[in-house]
């Protein structure tokens, strides 16, 4: 055994070539040899180590027991070949985000107009008098005159709050999501050997010279070389662009790389390259993720010359094209961010409407000025004119800015962010941990679901119940005196062996508790049953261990079957298998009776074991097994293992076992609830089709006399292929619609069903479909479907990576969870929409007319940017914090076409738009008269505020809080107050803005044109606001299909109408995003907080991923080119090591091009914020 310690060893002293240091392997060594593939690498190793144990010796560490774990040799190992960490990008400072926020461009304009308003309220003229014309008279005091600063001063304050607000928001959106990145990837665990016992470490904890257990479904977090291996089959897609499985073995190709699957079998490695130094590492430092330090000091310039430099040596080490590429380019894409695509769509229009109304208002400001003081009034134009000339038109341009923003919805993105934000959060405690944001509120228009059976449905906790041996047909596990003593020994052997030596039944964690389960549930079901029968399992692995096994078939999903073969002393060989008892029992020939004899079995015998025994067994839900074995004699000599069809045939049947899998409790009333809000769900499993009928039924799946088909995978295939084997879909559409149960599928047959439902048309309403998957194979359907959910605890690592949302609990009842997270997300911005539009056409149409009978706005624009950003980011933080009801699934899925404002969202916008507008004109045309007090309209040019106006803005702002209230309600429903105590951020921000909208009008003064108010006026302005909430109950009394002439807003872009150029362009994409198409087509980059619906729909340089606009760069490792559109989750493959996403932007997105961060498909939370 290797000696771990480090004894009278050199502290901190590098290891040279020459040997001299801690280990006689340097890092430059070890990067080297890992460059090597297949013969130049084994021929590397035999040159320099002999073999892979003089690898170990040279490593200090042991093949079999591991390193020692000591914490002093774990850290000079971490101090001598590195962390298996990449160090994170810097996060944006706070100066950084608020910078950001500047570049919005109407706030520029602003900021622009207030300055020249600014400078021009300093100018004095010599003279004014009525040479000018009347609009400048009556500034008399001087005081007044002089205070003609405090509203450039007052918009320039209102900018920098809106700036620091929005920082504020960027800043603390980065935050939240890093440490949820954080807590992602402190789940994610590998298993190495320490001191002779496999343990589970953090992958960032993996150190060179640990010897790690590589099993089916592994992301690798190191590189390594491997030193024991069964059937290991690679892909290595992510790094080289070939989709074929690589075989691994030690005496052909024992390199194994970071960031690839392990698609087949199991294995050991010993670690060579961690970090920096994996080949993930390499790839990221080309591309300067990891050079943080350098990248601050250098110019653009030299960024980019660097990064070409880095292309350039990529380039040159390709040695392989994707035959693929072309072809994938053809396939059809998957569709993404629906609601991103209907808001950009809405937003754009807006901000169109808005432009025009605001060039509109100016346009009639300045021409009514002309005609009334050059023409009417006769004035001339002269230069002691000219500078009061310029204010008044510097006002009008501030009033049409200012009507511009309120006529961007500027609040729309906040609502997103915060709506989508706290879900995630909130779903987190429901077991739904979200990697990519639109999965959020996809889930709420599902309409289908496709589930797994086993973990999902059931609790994935196993156990044999049922079992046949020796000819007899037991209904519980039987005593172990009643089983032939060969019998029993074959059995504990063949099921010590032929289960993953992972697979352990461990102590209860607490006395009296059951038994712990670690590693695949229906092994450990069978390692139980040993137990049941009182023989250990581990004294057979202890004098059989992994290393004696002289060839491991480990189970796939074409195999359906394990097998594991035994060198005998006398040179003969043994088999053991396990696998699906209808298949297995297909291939034996021979069977134990009941003296533990064999005895020939005829096919009479075996449809007698099918009918009597395998069927009744999986009538009551049963999993069923068979176990068999085969000798193989040494005068034979030794078989050709390659030809599986004949090593897995003649086979002698030891037993055959039941396992039951119970329902999980709560799993019937949780799919009652997906009935209930017209989602289907449909069972897709490899069991048996009679288990899986059995199960459905227990869960409410089918319902005894309903007119639904349970089908096999074969007799599935058989019904949609034509003659050629090509799937039809019209053969397609005529069967899944009354599908429940496909039973005995493959992965691809998964694929084929969900891609075929998403593609139908038949049905009125396009499909929206969700699946389940846990294992490697379920990768391509869970990328295929609108929202992939992958199983925390049973998934593995590839699965997780190709999912949208993980379950925590792997439990069906957290997908219901979802669903009503997702119709929440929905709704929430449906209500905000709501109240935010309502704000935008009533200010829109008075700050319009206003300016074009009085020549000034009544609302200012210090008092419009209160209204708007201020108020709208309250009321977007408070409709976008609404807390789901089950109330959500008693309605259908709104589905793919449903637009955002619907008809009776648009009655209850214009129906409390007629109110607030007549009461804001009674108040602007004959206030004065009611309140019996002076008209503020037609003041002069730095007139003091008035009474009047004062009145006019408080009751605007106080109706829009009232109307907050009748925004909580999209559906028509009369109670707006149902629900609001249960929402206390909902509470106080509506008594916080009451409070500030009394500070504002009392103690306001010039800077928001604001006088103090009688208790009279503001119990007037309180009884027009509580107004809106009596109007509002009238609006609902108004059946909306008398309504007709309403239409409905925010449809988004179907995929046929986008132009075909459109779609040209999009070849790089993995999914067409229809927020970013809207995006190209309305290049509106003037209007405020578009550039936020931007971050959401492309993400930023840091934390945030962009998802499709990135076209992607050249391969990147010696070994060939990348796939170019190989996963809609591509962001997920290039999270590094164990940091955050931040680094996202320096590589391509829709590339599955770079390798996974070595360790964790977790931790690509691609957050669209």
């Amino acid at each position: 055994m290797a000696n771990n310690s480090f004894h009278g060893s050199k502290h901190g002293q590098l290891s040279e070539a020459t040997h001299e240091g801690e280990f006689s392997c340097s890092i430059q060594e070890l990067r080297l040899l890992m460059e090597l593939r297949g013969p130049e690498a084994l021929a590397k190793i035999q040159e320099c180590y002999r073999d892979t144990n003089g690898l170990c010796t040279r490593l200090r560490t042991s093949p079999v027991k591991g390193l020692d774990g000591n914490l002093e040799d774990i850290n000079k190992r971490k101090e001598q070949f590195g962390k298996n960490i990449i160090p994170p990008k810097r996060p944006k400072t706070f100066l950084e985000l608020v910078w950001e926020a500047l570049q919005d461009v109407t706030l520029i304009i602003l900021e622009v107009a207030a300055i020249i308003s600014l400078g021009l309220s300093f100018y004095h003229p010599p003279e004014v008098n009525s040479y000018c014309g009347r609009v400048v008279a009556g500034v008399e005091d001087e005081s007044e005159a002089d205070a003609g600063w405090i509203e450039g001063a007052a918009i320039l304050l209102s900018v920098v709050c809106v700036v620091l607000v929005t920082a504020f928001n960027d800043w603390s959106k980065e935050k939240q999501f890093r440490s949820l990145q954080s807590r992602i990837e402190q789940e994610q665990k590998f298993s190495v050997v320490r001191g002779g016992q496999v343990i589970q470490i953090n992958v960032s904890e993996i150190v060179v010279g640990d010897i790690a257990q590589v099993k089916y479904g592994d992301l690798l977090p190191a590189d390594g070389i491997l030193i024991q291996g069964n059937d290991l089959k690679i892909d290595e897609s992510s790094l080289t662009g070939e989709s074929d499985h690589v075989k691994k073995t030690v005496d052909k190709d024992p390199m194994m790389l970071s960031g690839t699957h392990v698609m087949e079998g199991s294995g050991k490695m010993v670690v060579t390259a961690v970090g920096v130094n994996s080949q993930t590492g390499i790839i990221f430092t080309l591309l300067g993720a990891g050079e943080e330090a350098d990248a601050e000091e250098k110019t653009e310039k030299e960024k980019k010359k660097e990064k070409d430099k880095a292309e350039l040596e990529l380039k040159k080490k390709k040695k392989k094209k994707d035959k693929n590429k072309s072809e994938k380019k053809k396939l059809p894409k998957k569709e993404k961010s629906v609601l991103q695509g209907k808001l950009t769509k809405l937003a754009v229009q807006i901000g169109k409407a808005g432009l025009f109304m605001s060039v509109l208002t100016v346009f009639i400001l300045i021409i009514r000025f002309l005609i009334d003081v050059f023409g009417i009034q006769g004035v001339r134009f002269s230069k002691e004119c000219l500078a009061i000339h310029v204010q008044l038109l510097v006002k009008f341009f501030i009033i049409g800015v200012t009507v511009l923003v309120v006529a961007v919805p500027e609040g729309l993105p906040l609502a997103v962010t915060i709506s989508l934000a706290y879900s995630v959060k909130k779903m987190m405690k429901d077991n739904n941990l979200v990697r990519h944001l639109d999965a959020c509120e996809t889930m709420g228009n599902a309409t289908a679901i496709c589930s797994d059976k086993t973990g999902t449905l059931t609790m994935n906790r196993m156990t044999v119940v049922q079992t046949y041996i020796a000819e007899c047909y037991y209904r519980k596990v039987p005593e172990p005196h009643l089983i032939p003593a060969k019998i029993l020994d074959l059995l504990v052997v063949g099921i010590g062996v032929n289960c993953a030596y992972t697979t352990k039944i461990m102590t209860p964690e607490k006395e009296g508790g059951l038994p712990r389960q670690v590693g695949n549930k229906t092994e450990c079901a069978l390692l139980g049953f040993t137990l049941d029968l009182h023989r250990d399992y581990q004294t057979i692995r202890n004098e059989i261990p992994e290393e004696k096994l002289y060839k491991v078939y480990t189970f796939n999903s074409v195999r359906k079957s394990m097998s594991t073969v035994l060198k005998n002393p006398d040179g003969s060989y043994r088999i053991f298998s396990k696998g699906a008892a209808e298949i297995l029992l297909r291939k034996c020939c021979k069977i134990m009776d009941s003296k533990g004899e064999t005895k020939d079995l005829k096919p009479l015998d075996r449809d007698h074991i099918v009918r009597k025994v395998i069927e009744p067994m999986a009538l009551e839900g049963l999993r069923t097994i068979c176990l068999a074995y085969r000798d193989f004699p040494s005068t034979s000599g030794e078989p050709d293992w390659d030809n599986e069809s004949h090593i897995l045939s003649g086979l002698t049947c030891i037993a055959v076992v039941g396992i039951e899998d119970p329902v999980r409790p709560e799993v019937p009333e949780a799919i009652r609830k997906c009935q209930r809000a017209g989602i289907t769900v449909r069972m897709v499993t490899g069991d048996n089709i009679n288990t899986a009928r059995a199960i459905a039924i227990k869960c409410g799946i089918l319902q005894p006399g309903d007119d639904f088909v349970c089908l096999e995978g074969k007799e599935f295939n058989r019904r949609i292929r034509n003659e050629l084997g090509e799937i039809e879909q019209e053969r397609l559409d005529k069967i899944w619609p009354k599908l429940r149960v496909l039973a005995r599928s493959s992965p691809t047959d998964k694929h084929t069903l969900v891609k075929g439902i998403i593609d139908s048309t038949v049905l009125e309403q396009s499909q929206v479909v969700a699946v389940t998957g846990d294992g490697t194979n379920d990768g391509p359907a869970l990328k295929k479907a609108d929202v992939g959910f992958a199983m925390g605890i049973a998934g593995t690592d590839v699965a997780k990576e190709a999912s949208d949302i993980i379950l925590t609990d792997d439990n069906f009842s957290s997908i219901v969870k979802a669903v009503m997270w997702g119709r929440n997300v929905y709704d929430s911005i449906s209500k905000f929409l709501q109240f935010q539009l309502t704000v935008n056409v009533v200010a829109v149409i008075v700050a319009f007319t206003g300016a074009c009978i009085t020549q000034d706005s009544p609302l200012k624009a210090v008092q419009m940017l209160w209204v708007n950003l201020i108020m709208d980011t309250f009321a977007s933080l408070a409709l976008a914090t609404e807390p789901p009801t089950e109330a959500l699934l008693l309605r259908s899925p709104y589905g793919r076409k449903k637009p955002l404002i619907s008809r009776t969202m648009m009655k209850n916008i214009l129906g409390h738009a007629i109110y607030q507008l007549i009461v804001i004109f009674i108040l602007l045309f004959i206030g004065e008269k009611i309140f019996d007090i002076d008209n503020g309209r037609d003041t002069p040019l730095h007139a003091p505020p008035t009474e009047h106006y004062t009145i006019v803005f408080n009751t605007f702002v106080l109706m829009q809080i009232f109307n907050e209230l009748n925004a909580r309600k999209i559906h028509g429903e009369r109670n707006v107050f149902e629900g609001v105590l249960r929402n206390p951020i909902f509470c106080s921000i509506v008594l916080g803005t009451l409070t500030t909208q009394i500070i504002i009008v009392e103690f306001g003064g010039k800077p928001f044109s604001c006088v103090g108010l009688t208790i009279d006026h503001w119990l007037w302005c309180v009884f027009m606001g509580l107004g809106t909430l009596l109007w509002g109950q009238l609006v609902s009394s108004v059946p909306t299909s008398w309504l007709t002439f309403l239409k409905t807003a925010g449809h988004g872009t179907q995929r046929e109408e986008i132009p075909e150029k459109e779609l040209e362009k999009l070849n790089d994409m993995d999914a067409i995003d229809h927020a970013e198409i809207e995006l190209r087509k309305g290049q509106v980059l003037w209007c405020r907080g578009l550039n936020r619906i931007q971050t959401q729909n492309e993400g930023e340089d840091d934390a945030p991923t962009k998802r499709n606009s990135i076209v992607p760069p050249p391969p990147l490792t010696g070994l060939s080119t990348l796939p170019p559109n190989q996963s809609n989750n591509a962001m997920d493959r290039i999270i590094p090591l164990h940091k955050d996403s931040s680094r996202s932007s320096l590589i391509p997105p829709n590339s599955a091009g770079l390798p996974p961060c070595p360790g964790s498909p977790l931790h690509s939370l691609e957050t669209s914020l």
